[in-house]
């Protein structure tokens, strides 16, 4: 009987063997692949998640599958990528947060922007809109500046919290503006929108897409892009850089993995990747979520990364967030 059970382990431990060593000789991806989103289903981050995942499930012949791993500021997330095996069935869609604003946010990360990953695109550009409640008398930029000076801390503008985008965004604004406005941080950005249609608050720097229905139905105001250029989706709100020269606040995603990814692996999600987000169908439905589409090579995302930290560090030093 011992010797009959031990053969029967033996045997399934052969039969585990054979099983690695074929996925191991089998050309990648022969499973499903997992892309991590550190933020809640349903925002931004994770539709563009999806839409992502859904080109490469068709271009690569194997399920990519989005996991939300939400939680400090995109952190939660991006560890887990970066603790990942680097087998190339766990990848990251990361965000400006996480590789360029937390990175001077946090007195500490439990991973290195610089050495736990391996870029391999940017993905989009997704414009902040300066948006207003009616009850404010503008209705251009230089009218909301104007009032401000007029009415120091009069105004209160929410955010998705202290560091956040959105804070940032703002904090650059009134830099630039010299103006005096009261922060108002909250849980998240769909409370500061609820609260900004109710009029507790006036002013908001928001991700297009989640406030493009309120403006569309006369619910707020628009006065502005953060972007470089204006979005096709509102091609009368000018860029505030227009007004405000110097001002750009680009929000940014793009995919990652673990670092020491193999090249091999690295170079056919760029591929396949970059030749998504070139294609029509998926530069359609980025638009509507008020993305541009980009597609690079890894390094150039690499690089693009380097300038983003030292441009967002700034951000954070002119707002003074910090968190613990």
């Amino acid at each position: 009987m011992r010797r009959s059970s031990l053969f029967r382990t033996a045997l399934a431990c052969a039969a585990l063997v054979a099983a690695f060593a074929a996925e191991a000789q089998a050309p990648w991806p022969s499973r499903p692949i997992k892309l991590v989103v550190g933020f809640a289903a349903g925002g931004s981050t994770d539709v563009t998640a999806r839409l992502i995942a859904q080109a490469l499930s068709e271009r690569l012949g194997q399920q990519v599958i989005v996991e939300n791993r939400g939680g400090a500021g995109g952190n939660i997330g991006a560890d887990a990528v970066a603790k990942a095996e680097p087998d190339g069935y766990t990848l990251l869609l990361t965000t400006s947060t996480t590789h360029a604003t937390n990175p001077s946010l946090y007195k500490s990360l439990p991973f290195d922007v610089r050495k736990d990953f391996a870029p391999i695109t940017l993905t989009a550009f997704i414009p902040n809109l300066l948006v207003i409640h009616p009850s404010v008398p503008a209705t251009t930029i230089d009218e909301l500046v104007a009032y401000a000076k007029a009415n120091p801390d009069k105004l209160t503008y929410g955010s998705a919290g202290n560091g956040s985008s959105q804070h940032l965004s703002a904090e650059l604004f009134k830099s630039l503006a010299g103006i005096r406005m009261t922060h108002a941080p909250y849980r998240g950005g769909a409370p500061a929108v609820t609260d900004l249609l109710a009029g507790n608050i006036q002013v908001l720097f928001a991700p297009l897409v989640e406030v493009l229905q309120h403006v569309e139905d006369g619910r707020l105001k628009a006065l502005g892009v953060t972007t470089a250029k204006r979005s096709p989706l509102l091609p009368n709100a000018p860029a505030i850089g227009e007004r405000l020269p110097g001002y750009e606040v680009a929000l940014w995603n793009g995919l990652l993995g673990p670092a020491k990814l193999p090249k091999d692996i690295v170079e056919r999600v760029n591929k396949e990747a970059v030749a998504s987000l070139r294609s029509d169908d998926l530069k359609a439905k980025l638009a509507k979520q008020g993305s541009e589409p980009v597609g690079n090579t890894p390094d150039e995302f690499r690089a693009f990364i380097e300038a983003e930290l030292v441009k967002w560090k700034k951000l954070v030093e002119i707002s003074g967030a910090q968190v613990q």
